[in-house]
């Protein structure tokens, strides 16, 4: 499974618009400097990897996973993305 991250996704059914993206990093992930390091990898994540492959209409959440966020190698983190794009998609298509 995905380890890096945890991507929620919904379909607002309205299937308009471009997808909407949230992040979330709990006080899991640890002190202020932990989360918003966790947070700033979700952003560019979202901004490289997500955003170009969001389908229309739809909102995601990028939620942080204790360490694993902060720790795992970027490039890991981006195939997290595609991976859990992928398995979002695949399920409800």
């Amino acid at each position: 499974g995905v380890t890096g991250l945890l991507l929620q996704a919904r379909d607002r059914a309205d299937g308009t618009g471009l997808g909407r993206v949230g992040f979330t990093a709990s006080k899991k992930i640890g002190n202020a400097v932990l989360r918003n390091r966790a947070k700033r990898r979700l952003r560019a994540l979202a901004r490289e990897v997500l955003l170009p492959q969001a389908h229309p209409g739809w909102d995601y959440v990028l939620v942080a996973r204790p360490t694993e966020t902060v720790t795992r190698a970027y490039a890991d983190l981006q195939a997290d993305v595609v991976e859990a794009l992928r398995s979002v998609h695949r399920s409800r298509t």
